[in-house]
């Protein structure tokens, strides 16, 4: 099990080792950052967005919480939100899932005496299950079902984000950024894409904002 001291010593190890590669590394990365992705993810420790997709630090802008939820009482995910999209200016955004996530399994269970907080945040992926309750249950083993809930819950996310403010002025002003849906998969390293919005996309009306 790590402790706090040895993850100050792999710090150490790593700062050095980067250093003696680049010596100007640091001194780049001080400077402002420009990153033309956010990355709206799951806070599971097997899924570290850098990671997964081989980035360096500084190219994408992460946000994470448990089964990556966009939720339109959520300050906290608006705020990143907002700064990406209107300070960062970033291009793309992602909400990437994972195959076998622990909090949509959660959802598809009856809620913990003992979890009350985390009942409350599961409780918007159980929405999705009701929305898609006859498809779901139609799968005939636990894990289609769970599995076919992320990839439900992170159109849902995708569609959620279409109808903030703050995309759709986004959308009005400077035609971007792009919004993709995708899903890591544990067992194999590899990531699916699911669907992708932008300005040309259609919203229902009733979550059109009118800025004029």
């Amino acid at each position: 099990m790590k402790t706090i001291d040895s993850l100050l010593a792999e710090n150490r190890v790593w700062a050095t080792e980067k250093v003696a590669s680049d010596p100007e590394y640091f001194k780049r990365l001080s400077q402002d950052q420009k990153p033309d992705i956010l990355w709206i993810g799951c806070s599971d420790s097997r899924v570290p967005a850098e990671v997964i997709v081989n980035a360096q630090p500084g190219e994408i802008f992460v946000h994470r919480n448990i089964a990556n939820q966009v939720i339109s009482t959520d300050f906290n995910g608006l705020s990143v939100l907002q700064y990406a999209v209107k300070v960062l200016k970033v291009n793309h955004i992602i909400v990437c899932g994972h195959y076998n996530c622990g909090g949509v399994k959660a959802a598809l269970n009856k809620q913990s005496g003992d979890l009350l907080i985390a009942n409350k945040w599961l409780m918007h992926i159980k929405d999705v299950y009701r929305l898609h309750k006859d498809e779901i249950e139609a799968l005939p083993t636990e894990m289609e079902r769970v599995n076919r809930l992320v990839e439900l819950n992170v159109i849902e996310q995708v569609s959620r984000l279409a109808q903030t403010s703050i995309i759709q002025y986004a959308w009005q002003q400077e035609k971007q950024p792009i919004v993709h849906g995708c899903v890591y998969s544990l067992h194999d390293g590899l990531i699916k894409k699911l669907i992708t919005m932008d300005e040309t996309t259609p919203i229902d009306p009733i979550y059109l904002y009118d800025f004029s």
